[in-house]
């Protein structure tokens, strides 16, 4: 069932761009006041404020690392603080690189395990809690289709997001029973800065329907949210694909990495 959250409080991480700003714009659209967590600065600075003035709502920017070992500490007490209770939690932000795990790339891993792994399980651990307590809330856990995709090149991505799908799921079924909602969003490609694509070849990937906009991606998601559906799985790519790549012999899928590897 649908149901009206105009005056819930919701916090978005990876807020001021792509597909966190497209969730704090649409849920302001909803009536929710928004908190946005981000670690560029100069953004925070003026879209809690376009936020507030255009959709007559609340809005606040919290600048914080969320690839540090406390920032979901740093986040749970800012809103105690505040007296702020959080209706809604998105954990959005995310980090993405296209390489071979090397001694280059050990530092953008750790940091991207710490991302995708440690921050969002504990947010979700500290106000699911919190919505146990009050029983209302909803959770949105940004995973990807790439869960389902483990490769080379995008080892600790796919990997820290198969992580974020299982434990959403599971943490659906522990948190229903109190009235909160656990919702696990697997997009596939979406037209946003994070993958570094050329503007070109993105244009062309959304006008043929490979790559989704964040408008569209969003709206599914919430729309699943308030639906307190267990998953969200939108856009055909994400039947196609995994079983394409599923019938490629290893033998085949080795001679492709060598040919995509960055380092030889």
């Amino acid at each position: 069932m649908m149901r009206d959250i105009k005056g819930y409080n919701a916090l978005v991480t990876g807020g001021t761009s792509g597909m966190g700003w497209e969730f704090c714009q649409q849920l302001a659209a909803m009536g929710c006041n928004v908190l946005m967590v981000s670690i560029q600065q100069e953004q925070l600075e003026t879209l809690p404020q376009r936020l507030a003035e255009q959709y007559d709502v609340r809005s606040w920017g919290f600048y914080q690392d969320l690839s540090q070992e406390d920032a979901a500490d740093k986040i749970w007490s800012y809103c105690q603080n505040q007296h702020l209770e959080i209706d809604i939690l998105v954990n959005n932000a995310g980090m993405y690189f296209f390489h071979e795990i090397d001694e280059a790339t050990h530092n953008r891993a750790l940091a991207m395990l710490r991302l995708h792994v440690f921050t969002p399980s504990r947010m979700t651990m500290l106000f699911g809690e919190a919505m146990k307590a009050r029983h209302r809330g909803y959770i949105v856990n940004m995973s990807s289709m790439t869960a389902n995709l483990p490769a080379p090149g995008i080892t600790v991505y796919a990997a820290t997001k198969a992580y974020l799908k299982s434990f959403s799921q599971s943490m659906y079924f522990e948190l229903a029973p109190y009235g909160v909602g656990v919702t696990t969003v697997l997009p596939a490609a979406v037209a946003t800065p994070l993958y570094q694509m050329k503007p070109r070849l993105m244009k062309i990937g959304v006008a043929v329907g490979l790559i989704r906009t964040p408008q569209w991606l969003v709206k599914r998601a919430l729309r699943g949210m308030l639906r307190r559906r267990r998953v969200v799985k939108p856009g055909v790519m994400n039947y196609i694909l995994p079983m394409l790549i599923k019938l490629l012999p290893n033998g085949l899928e080795q001679k492709i990495w060598n040919k995509l590897n960055v380092k030889k």
